[in-house]
């Protein structure tokens, strides 16, 4: 989709539920936010993941430069305000970390917690992010494409078809998006801005990476109170891309830490997919008569099989309706209705879950459950 902030037409790409918590994810200089590919998909089975094209970047339009990081996080801020999110995850690569420190240091009530991968709070020389400007201007990018690939990669992955890939997205980015936006670089030095942070923090580097070197991710890891730090064997400067699974994994615990409870997993997964306002009301209406009971359903129901990885939320909430619906279960039918807009599962759906309960679980089965699904869903319409 696209949205207008100020004098942009920015690129959004939005994946998983509509109720899920916001993550806003961040790319580098010189990509798309297809960079985050691999790890959207996989946290879109929990979050609302939200994914910007640069300005200048991608299918954003392009200013002139020189930008700035102010100017970069304000974009940022834009496209929460035009989506009407007021507070996110945010996670940046590389120049995308360094707007996201830029945006959680202006404004910290958007940022519920900060991801930054192979960045830093300055890159220097400034001098060469300059002159690297000047070049991509008068030459276009294509000449400086062989050593920014040299540095995104390691020798090993050049050949892999992601690494050409990546190279098409450098080699398509506009020459004045590209210099407008090292520009920005050149001028950025956060360590003000960042060593005052007070959120929750996850700092993420490949051990390979000479553009933002370890050493870089550790300065971020002594400056951010209270925050971890994972290395990634074998990974260079975009490592999303390189190791995916290894980043992935590093994201994912960090927003979600895995439960060892069932009964604590149970209700933390209860929560995302009801809302935590529904779970509130039922915890303050138990007594000593459904205590066990309530407890066993946290337990089994929600801690033992809606964590199974073998099924998204979206599935699992078109069979627990599905389900229902054939049962004739209306109360639970209602409420589990309510939860899809946590899901993912969209009124179309729906109605195709409920068409087929009318072949495999009958005709009146179906005709009250769309009854009721209509009365549902029609009260967020």
């Amino acid at each position: 989709m696209f949205v207008n902030v100020g004098d942009l037409t920015v690129h959004v790409r939005i994946d998983g539920p509509p109720g899920g918590a916001p993550l806003v994810m961040l790319h580098s200089l010189g990509t798309t936010a297809s960079v985050w590919d691999a790890q959207a998909e996989a946290l879109a089975a929990s979050f609302r993941v939200i994914r910007p094209d640069m300005r200048g970047h991608g299918l954003t339009s392009c200013t002139n430069g020189p930008y700035s990081m102010a100017q970069l996080a304000a974009d940022v801020a834009g496209v929460m305000d035009a989506l009407g999110i007021a507070s996110a995850h945010v996670a940046g690569i590389s120049i995308g970390g360094m707007i996201a420190q830029a945006l959680a240091a202006a404004d910290p009530a958007r940022v519920k917690s900060l991801m930054l991968v192979d960045t830093a709070m300055a890159i220097p020389p400034a001098d060469s992010w300059i002159s690297r400007a000047a070049t991509v201007r008068a030459e276009g990018i294509g000449v400086i494409a062989d050593a920014v690939m040299a540095r995104w990669l390691t020798p090993g992955f050049m050949d892999a078809p992601e690494a050409a890939g990546l190279r098409v997205m450098l080699l398509r980015t506009p020459a004045e998006g590209y210099a407008g936006a090292a520009e920005a670089i050149a001028a950025a030095d956060l360590t003000a801005g960042t060593s005052a942070l007070a959120l929750p923090a996850l700092i993420v580097v490949g051990d390979q990476d000479a553009a933002t070197p370890v050493s870089s991710a550790q300065a971020l890891h002594a400056v951010i109170a209270g925050s971890s730090l994972t290395i990634i064997e074998g990974g260079a400067h975009i490592p999303t891309v390189e190791k995916p699974a290894e980043v992935t994994a590093a994201l994912r615990d960090f927003l979600a830490p895995p439960i060892t409870d069932d009964y604590e997993a149970g209700m933390t997964v209860r929560k995302q997919v009801l809302g935590e306002a529904h779970v509130a009301r039922a915890t303050e209406k138990i007594t000593d008569l459904d205590r066990d009971f309530q407890a066993f359903i946290t337990r089994t129901a929600w801690g033992s099989v809606w964590t199974r990885p073998g099924l998204d939320r979206r599935t699992r909430s078109l069979l627990t309706i599905a389900m229902m619906a054939c049962l004739g279960h209306e109360e639970e039918l209602k409420l589990h209705l309510r939860a899809s807009k946590n899901t993912g599962a969209t009124p179309a759906d729906i109605a195709e879950a409920l068409m087929q309960v009318a072949v495999y679980g009958g005709v009146p089965a179906a005709n009250g459950a769309f009854r009721v699904a209509k009365e549902i869903l029609g009260e967020s319409a």
